[in-house]
C-alpha cells in the first residue's frame, strides 16, 4: 500500500524536537554547583542548598493587632459598659499583671496581650476619661473573643521549615530568615557561564563597524541576562568563522559550568558550531534543531564535559531562546527552578493558524475599553531588536494552533524587567 502524502513527507523530513522535550534534555545534562555557607546579608540572589529552619517563634506571644484596650470578652457582652483601666502594654514594654473582672489594659499595636484578656476593643469604640490608670472607660462597641489578637506562632514556629532548599534568596526571604533568628544559610555558588559570539561580521561594542559588519550586541545582552538570572557571565570573546575556533575559545577558558554560543548554528558553509561539536569527540552533539519559532537551530552539546547551549545568531532568536532555555538552565544548576508564570489573556486582533512549530510572538499587554488585552507586534522578524525591546510579553502558540479571533484567549508569558 503506497504511503499517503503526509507519510511521505514525514519520512523525508524528521519531526523536530518539541520545546518541552528539548528543555528537559538540556536540564538532565547540567550539573549543580557546589555549596557554600554565606551570611544572610550576603545571600541575595543565591539559591538555598538546604532548608532554613526557624530558631524563633513569631510572634513569640499573643500580641495586639490594633491600638485599643485588652479586655475580657465576658465583660463586654452588654453595651455600653464601663471598665476600669489598670495598666498599659506597649511594644517592648509588656504589662505583667492579670486582668480581672471589670478591668481593662490600654494596649498598642504589637504589644503583648495581658494574662486574662481574650479580646481587643479598638480605641475608636471607647470613650476614655483620661490617658491614665484607675480611670473609668466607656465601651460603646466590642467584637467577639479573639478579635484583633495575633496568637503566638501566627507567622512561624520554632523548628518550622520557613524556606525550602531551592528557594532563590530575595530581600523578602532574607528578612524572614533574619526575623526567625537565623544569621547564615547554605547556598549554591552562582554558575559560571561562558558567553561566546561567533561570526566574521562581528565587531566589539565601541568599534565602528566596517562594510558588512555589525556590533556584537548578543554578547552584551547575554552577559546582562546571565547576571540577571543569578549567574556569573564570563566573556569568551568572538570566534571567527573558521573550523575549530569555537573549540579553541572554550578550551582556553577555565572553571566554566556552562557555555553559550550565538550564531554559527545553521547549515551554511560559514557555520561551524555543529561540525566543531561533531569533531570534538563522541556524543558531543546531543541534539540540533527544535520545533520553535524563533529559535529552530538551537543546539545542545558539550566540550570536554562542559555543557553547551548553542543559540541562533538573530538577536530576537537569541533572546527568546535565552528566556526559554538559558534561564531555567541557570536556575537548575543553582539548585532551583525558574518561575514559569504563564496565564491566559484575550487577543486584541485576529491571528492566523500556526504551523508545526511552537511560536513565541512578541507582544504588548495593554488596556482596551477597561480590559487588559494582548497586542502582537505587526512584524515578527527575528532580526528586529526594536520590537523585542518594546515588548513586555510573549504570546505562546502550540504547534498547529488553530486561527484565533480577537477576544479569544491565548497563553502569555510576561517578559522579565531585567531580561
Amino acid at each position: 500500500m503506497p504511503n499517503r502524502p503526509d507519510e511521505a513527507r514525514s519520512e523525508k523530513k524528521p519531526l523536530l524536537l518539541p520545546v518541552d522535550q528539548a528543555l528537559a534534555a538540556i536540564l538532565a545534562l547540567l550539573p549543580q554547583t557546589n555549596t557554600v555557607t554565606k551570611p544572610l546579608d550576603k545571600a541575595l540572589g543565591f539559591t538555598l542548598a538546604e532548608d532554613l529552619v526557624a530558631v524563633l517563634t513569631l510572634p513569640p506571644q499573643a500580641v495586639s493587632a490594633m491600638d485599643g484596650y485588652a479586655v475580657r470578652a465576658a465583660d463586654v457582652t452588654s453595651l455600653p459598659c464601663k471598665l476600669t483601666r489598670i495598666g498599659e502594654s506597649a511594644a517592648g514594654h509588656p504589662w505583667t499583671g492579670k486582668i480581672g473582672a471589670g478591668q481593662a489594659v490600654r494596649v498598642f499595636t504589637g504589644a503583648a496581650i495581658p494574662d486574662g484578656a481574650d479580646t481587643i476593643v479598638i480605641q475608636e469604640d471607647v470613650d476614655p476619661v483620661a490617658e491614665q490608670d484607675n480611670v473609668e472607660i466607656t465601651v460603646r462597641s466590642a467584637e467577639i473573643a479573639g478579635r484583633y489578637i495575633r496568637p503566638a506562632g501566627l507567622d512561624i514556629s520554632a523548628g518550622q521549615v520557613i524556606l525550602p532548599a531551592g528557594t532563590l534568596m530575595s530581600a523578602r526571604a532574607i528578612g524572614l530568615a533574619i526575623a526567625a533568628g537565623l544569621t547564615q544559610a547554605s547556598v549554591r555558588l552562582r554558575p559560571r557561564v561562558g558567553v561566546l559570539s561567533t561570526g566574521d561580521e562581528l565587531v566589539s561594542p565601541g568599534e565602528l563597524p566596517g562594510p558588512g559588519q555589525i556590533i556584537s550586541s548578543n554578547a552584551s545582552f547575554l552577559a546582562n541576562f546571565v547576571s540577571a538570572c543569578g549567574a556569573e557571565a564570563v566573556d569568551l570573546g568572538i570566534a571567527r568563522d573558521v573550523p575549530g575556533a569555537m573549540l579553541d575559545a572554550v578550551r582556553r577558558a577555565s572553571n566554566l559550568d556552562l557555555f553559550v554560543t550565538t550564531g554559527g548554528a545553521s547549515v551554511g558553509t560559514h557555520d561551524h558550531i555543529v561540525s566543531d561539536l561533531g569533531s570534538s569527540g563522541q556524543n558531543a552533539l546531543h541534539f540540533w534543531k527544535i520545533a520553535m519559532r524563533p529559535g529552530k537551530p538551537l543546539i545542545s552539546g558539550n566540550i570536554n564535559g562542559i555543557p553547551h547551549i548553542g543559540l541562533p545568531g538573530n538577536p530576537v532568536s537569541t533572546a527568546v531562546c535565552a528566556l526559554v532555555f538559558l534561564r531555567p538552565a541557570i536556575a537548575h544548576m543553582a539548585g532551583g527552578t525558574a518561575s514559569s508564570l504563564q496565564f491566559l489573556m484575550p487577543l486584541a486582533v485576529d491571528l492566523d493558524v500556526n504551523d508545526q512549530r511552537q511560536d513565541y510572538i512578541r507582544a504588548q499587554i495593554t488596556t482596551k475599553d477597561g480590559i487588559q488585552v494582548i497586542v502582537p507586534a505587526p512584524r515578527q522578524d527575528s532580526s528586529m531588536m526594536s520590537v523585542l525591546a518594546t515588548a513586555n510579553a510573549l504570546i505562546v502558540r502550540p504547534p498547529f494552533d488553530p486561527a484565533k479571533a480577537a477576544g479569544e484567549f491565548v497563553s502569555v508569558i510576561p517578559l522579565p524587567d531585567l531580561g
